[in-house]
């Protein structure tokens, strides 16, 4: 799952599906491909990930070699599995932080921060070694967001830094008004009531610095500002360049190639670590139900695609290549887009997309469809007296190039750098006031950065719900295999001669 959402952190719902205390389990409702995916098929792609991880600079980040070799095991595995995949290779903007960062105050009272505490380099920061007076735009906005209008900039001075809150659009937009204002550095802070500095990306390469300090650092800045006098100093040491990564796409050999199911993982790490959670857990799991979805026989009567997304960590770059590259045709002939990015984290809870925005918390629409997507997991889920709570669609992760696209989308997620509540602790298990997976980002995230029990569960809703939207996806957009066949029967026109016609 990548840094950061294009427009906002993970909102999370209080508002749980909650059927029972994590302790008391029934069976869910059977399904085969669940009985036939095992965790132990599983975390052997796991560990062969960290394998890959370690022999290659710790990490498969897009882009460097871990990824490279990432990419030739997925379609190898494909391969041994009876599929002919296609790698579809693709080019993006490398960024890499070349040196650590500075970020302090030099007047009126000088205080340093600390890099990956206090503050952190947005990806796609250009480099930079600036001091100048810092100036806050539209602090406490509401509405719309600080930096988010050009007005916003009204009498900005020029090449002084631009302290800006995080919210109300896509941190591009705040850095283009101010390189537009003039600013000679941007400082975008964290909203209140949410923990960390803003680990963001930009989306796109800028050539002055920009970071983003936790809320208690930018708040008192701007005070200070206010005072008049604040001095900063922005230093950053980047690169940028154009580099190649892949997209692995796999077509099952049944089904309808009309009414195409996408199951949809990332297939890179961040540069920081090995990603065995972020997103080995997705990959593996995929690479699992491919292995094992052939013995369902005719039951697999809607054609599967398995998406194993490049450059998910750079920006969602894989999956949005992908919808781009489609003509309109093939587009309308994918059924629904299927998402899964960390599925294993260890102070996990069962999340599930909110397809129907009945939490209110999307800040993308859903297309029409979702909500059965989402109604499918709670139902499997719900079998088992399972929890589960909504979480959000808001552009964090790979279903954003289907659902922009108008392609029904929904998948499940154990949770990122968000907090546990107490009230999800009491249903899951687990640590209130701890990160679901304290591994994030981070060179820790490796093969024993899992719950096994909320991995397992979440293994087989992926089977189970991959199973049955193979078989029927009439919930979703009216499509059954026996009615079309009949229908479209029905409709032939008849055969007079010896040479068919249509």
């Amino acid at each position: 799952m990548r840094k950061a959402a294009l427009a906002s952190l993970l909102g999370l719902s209080l508002a749980a599906t909650t059927l029972t205390a994590a302790g008391a389990q029934a069976a869910p409702t059977p399904s085969k491909l669940a009985s036939l995916v095992t965790l132990k098929a599983v975390r052997h792609h796991q560990l062969n990930l960290e394998k890959i991880a370690d022999a290659n600079g710790g990490n498969r980040a897009a882009g460097l070699p871990g990824n490279k070799i990432t990419v030739k095991y997925i379609a190898d595995q494909l391969k041994r599995a009876g599929y002919t995949p296609q790698v579809q290779n693709f080019t993006f903007d490398f960024w890499q932080e070349k040196s650590p960062p500075t970020f302090a105050v030099t007047a009126p009272t000088p205080k340093t921060y600390t890099p990956d505490t206090d503050f952190e380099t947005f990806q796609y920061s250009g480099s930079g070694d600036v001091t100048a007076t810092a100036t806050p735009v539209d602090p406490g906005a509401t509405g719309t967001g600080s930096g988010c209008e050009a007005a916003d900039f009204t009498g900005f001075p020029k090449g002084h830094i631009a302290l800006i809150q995080r919210g109300g659009c896509l941190f591009s937009v705040k850095a283009d008004n101010a390189v537009a204002a003039g600013a000679s550095a941007v400082v975008i802070y964290q909203l209140p009531g949410t923990p960390g500095p803003v680990a963001g990306t930009l989306g796109k390469p800028y050539t002055l610095p920009v970071v983003g300090p936790t809320n208690a650092v930018g708040t008192d800045l701007v005070k200070q500002a206010q005072g008049g006098g604040l001095t900063l100093r922005v230093k950053t040491d980047t690169l940028t360049q154009k580099r190649e990564t892949s997209n692995v796409i796999a077509n099952t050999k049944r089904g309808r190639a009309d009414n195409v199911v996408v199951l949809g993982a990332h297939n890179d790490s961040v540069a920081e670590g090995p990603g065995i959670n972020d997103d080995g857990s997705g990959t593996a799991t995929l690479l699992a139900v491919a292995q094992q979805i052939g013995k369902l026989g005719a039951k697999v009567r809607n054609q599967v695609r398995f998406g194993f997304w490049g450059a998910e960590e750079e920006g969602l770059l894989g999956s949005q290549h992908y919808v781009n590259s489609l003509p309109q045709a093939e587009r309308d002939k994918i059924a629904l887009d299927l998402n899964f990015d960390m599925l294993a984290s260890p102070n996990f809870v069962r999340f599930v997309y909110d397809g129907d925005n009945s939490a209110g918390q999307n800040n993308v629409e859903a297309p029409a469809g979702s909500g059965a997507i989402e109604k499918a997991f709670n139902d499997f889920f719900g079998s088992g007296k399972l929890a589960t709570d909504p979480t959000p669609f808001n552009g964090r992760s790979d279903y954003n190039a289907f659902i922009t696209a108008g392609i029904p989308a929904g998948g499940i997620f154990t949770g990122a750098e968000g907090i546990k509540t107490p009230q999800q602790a009491t249903v899951y298990g687990g640590t209130a006031g701890k990160p679901y997976d304290p591994c994030y980002h981070q060179a820790c995230d490796r093969y024993d950065n899992v719950s096994l029990t909320g991995f397992d569960q979440m293994i087989d809703g992926t089977a189970a719900v991959t199973e049955l939207f193979a078989n029927s996806t009439l919930t979703v957009n009216g499509n059954e295999y026996a009615r079309k066949r009949a229908q479209n029967k029905a409709a032939a026109p008849q055969q007079t001669g010896p040479y068919a016609t249509a």
